[in-house]
């Protein structure tokens, strides 16, 4: 397995590799050496190789030079890899570590299952698609352009979820929090990496949230900032490790940005939510594309980040109040496949 770059692209392959173990076979992952990969791989018993990688941007920088000798550096090192490993598939969970891999599998023809998580695939999945022989997708409306004759299959499986989520208890989520009394839990939560703008919105506004809420507010690490006029009902945590599944269960609203993995959990645990999107300054655009698929099925209500302020944050958690049964009743009719199961059925058709 190869991926990285964000947990985004390695927490949903644990339960594939939890799945993949008990069937009897080995598995290795490949990610960057920053260490991120390594941590969370390191709890699934799995072997960890690093090798190097560059960064696949979309514009012009200096930078490019020293990454595309990074990314040929990565190649070589996959190459010899993959011999010393001999694996009979590699499958691709995507970010920018994951090219080299695939591209020295294809040299060595050994075959390539990959995971698309957005709606539109990414950069990194786009340049890895003519060596791939099966390319599994989260949702069953992304488009793939595929080319004559490249016998690429596209399937859609869904993105894994983390078995403590599907576990989650609502009780022992409010018990966590010490939450006392019967005011509806609103998390806010930016992604593993946190969110500027909405972590400052979200602290100008918490006087006028707490009246109405009990706030958790999982604001990134390094991003704490204390508030003047600290609040009961208001927590600021960092990083939620531990009783995740559990808090998701006792929420009653969810904000979150709309990254694929994070809009999945939320539809597959049918949470009513706020989605704030990641603007097109800062990314491609994917988040908007995901968010704008989940208003469009009525899952979720959609604030663009440069319309949020206090008052808007404020308004929009009301509207989806007023519109709790009708986004409960589209959630409810939310298909969730069982995507570890048919992740590692595709890749086991391949051993």
């Amino acid at each position: 397995m190869v991926g990285g770059g964000s947990a985004g692209h390695v927490v949903p392959a644990l339960p594939v590799v939890a799945l993949l173990q008990a069937a009897g076979h080995e598995v290795v992952f490949v990610g960057t050496r920053s260490g991120l990969e390594q941590d969370l791989t390191r709890q699934a018993g799995v072997t960890y190789h690093g090798i190097a990688a560059g960064k696949l941007r979309r514009y012009w920088s200096w930078q490019n030079f020293i990454d595309v000798l990074r990314i040929g550096l990565g190649i070589i090192q996959s190459v010899f890899l993959l011999l010393r490993k001999r694996p009979a598939v590699v499958f691709s969970k995507g970010g920018f570590v994951s090219f080299p891999v695939v591209f020295a599998a294809w040299l060595l023809r050994i075959p390539v299952v990959a995971h698309e998580s957005d709606l539109s695939p990414g950069l990194a999945n786009r340049l890895v698609l003519p060596f791939v022989k099966t390319l599994c997708t989260s949702f069953a409306q992304t488009r793939v352009s595929r080319k004559p004759g490249s016998g690429l299959q596209v399937l859609h499986t869904g993105t894994p979820i983390r078995p403590d989520l599907l576990a989650g208890d609502p009780e022992r989520g409010r018990e966590r929090l010490q939450i006392q009394g019967n005011k509806p839990l609103l998390v806010i939560t930016g992604g593993s990496l946190g969110a500027q703008h909405l972590n400052a919105v979200v602290r100008a506004a918490v006087p006028r949230l707490v009246e109405h809420y009990v706030v958790l507010h999982v604001c990134g690490p390094g991003k704490r900032v204390e508030l003047n006029t600290p609040q009961d009902d208001y927590q600021q945590v960092e990083y939620v490790s531990d009783g995740w599944g559990d808090i998701l269960a006792a929420a009653d609203i969810v904000v979150s940005r709309a990254g694929a993995n994070a809009l999945f959990e939320l539809l597959a645990l049918r949470k009513i939510n706020l989605l704030v999107p990641l603007s097109r300054q800062a990314s491609r655009g994917d988040q908007i594309e995901n968010a704008a698929f989940a208003a469009q099925h009525n899952y979720s209500l959609v604030v663009q980040e440069e319309d949020l302020h206090e008052d808007s944050l404020l308004a929009a958690l009301d509207q989806v109040l007023a519109r709790r049964v009708d986004y409960q009743k589209a959630l409810d009719g939310f298909v969730v496949p069982d995507a570890a199961e048919l992740l590692a059925a595709e890749i086991s058709r391949h051993l």
